[in-house]
């Protein structure tokens, strides 16, 4: 590993305070300052502050003549955008950045979010492929994000039209995040206008581009890397031969994520990407529960897990709740946050009568907020 890699694993202490936040957003948005730029100066200079102050210098000694930092106009320009978007900033190294990018070793400093952000939080399966493709490939992109989202699965995409699109709407109801190429408040495709507020409404839309910026050529490659980083691994459904989401699937393979895809016929060449991923050792997909099969076997439970059966005997006396919990429950852990989906009660009804049954001995916590049934 370069030492430009092993850099970027130093942990990132995350801004605190509002003018911190403003000075890290002014840094990331000055010229030739790039994720793995960013953390490099605040490992040297200690504070995103003092590495604008240093950045003329630096630059001049460089050979670059009249650099300039960000103007403040810009970033308070930005700050306003996305109040009006309703949009978060989550920062590398805070509580709810999300914990499957720090890994990256470009790791985007920043993310701007739309939607739930509690999302980011659970198992995550990225769904990508052709912008043209085949009714029968936006059925089984329908298909298998319905059948992972229910499995307790959040779908990540890209919002394109095509195989994103299918997928995203698929799992509205269960969990989706789109990761967008330009800004998150601009909306790319047009076409997908009412998904994208959908998404913001019950899922997640996040970007690392500033507000407003529209989508360029170069930035979708950069997306990729996000989505796949999110993700524990990445579900190609259909691909032409060179496309964006062979890009995608090897970000995936570099990021120690695990490619799978679904085959097609050798004469359709939306198909011939899947193919030459699977020839070259990529996991055959026909139906959700072969993506989840490829996944650590911790993981799999999640998916593989029956509700067991609790007999009203079993269940603490007037605490119709708990048994509601116990027959929910299995010997395999499942999400908590599923668990609060699938009683339809909320997190403070729920989290005494969990703590209840964990004193009794009843439940166990698993690592990754996971329960069951104690054996």
């Amino acid at each position: 590993m370069t030492e430009e890699q092993l850099s970027s694993y130093h942990p990132t202490l995350p801004p605190t305070t509002e003018e911190d936040r403003f000075s890290w957003l002014r840094l990331l948005r000055s010229r030739k300052v790039g994720p793995a730029t960013f953390r490099r100066l605040l490992r040297e200079h200690g504070s995103a502050q003092n590495a604008l102050t240093a950045l003329p210098e630096m630059a001049r000694a460089a050979g670059i003549n009249g650099y300039e930092i960000c103007p403040p106009g810009v970033i308070e320009a930005e700050l306003k955008a996305a109040k009006a978007a309703n949009a978060r900033l989550l920062c590398l190294g805070s509580a709810d950045f999300p914990d499957a990018l720090n890994d990256l070793s470009d790791a985007p400093p920043m993310l701007w979010a739309i939607g739930d952000v509690s999302l980011l939080r659970k198992p995550c399966i990225a769904m990508v492929g052709a912008r043209n493709c085949s009714s029968l490939g936006a059925r089984m992109a329908r298909g298998l994000a319905a059948d992972l989202g229910k499995q307790g699965y959040v779908v990540v995409s890209g919002l394109a039209r095509g195989i994103d699109t299918s997928a995203h709407m698929a799992a509205l109801d269960t969990g989706t995040v789109a990761v967008m190429a330009g800004g998150v408040d601009v909306i790319y495709p047009a076409e997908n206008t009412d998904l994208a507020r959908n998404i913001a409404q019950s899922g997640l839309r996040v970007s690392e581009q500033p507000m407003g910026v529209t989508p360029q050529a170069r930035h979708f490659p950069r997306r990729n890397r996000i989505i796949s980083g999110l993700a524990r691994a990445v579900v190609v459904v259909e691909a032409a031969a060179k496309s964006g989401s062979l890009i995608t699937a090897r970000d995936a393979l570099d990021q120690g994520r695990e490619v799978l895809a679904v085959p097609g016929h050798p004469f359709d060449a939306r198909a011939a990407g899947c193919n030459l991923l699977i020839r070259d050792g990529a996991t055959l997909v026909r139906s959700a529960e072969d993506v989840v099969e490829a996944l650590p076997q911790q993981q799999a439970d999640l998916f593989e897990a029956p509700p067991a059966t609790v007999s009203a005997e079993a269940a603490p006396s007037g605490a119709a709740l708990h048994g509601e919990i116990l027959a929910r429950l299995g010997p395999s852990p499942i999400a908590e946050d599923q668990l609060i989906r699938d009683i339809a009660a909320t997190a403070g009804e729920i989290g005494p009568a969990l703590v209840d049954l964990e004193l009794d001995g009843r439940i166990q916590r698993q690592p990754g907020g996971l329960l069951s049934l104690t054996a």
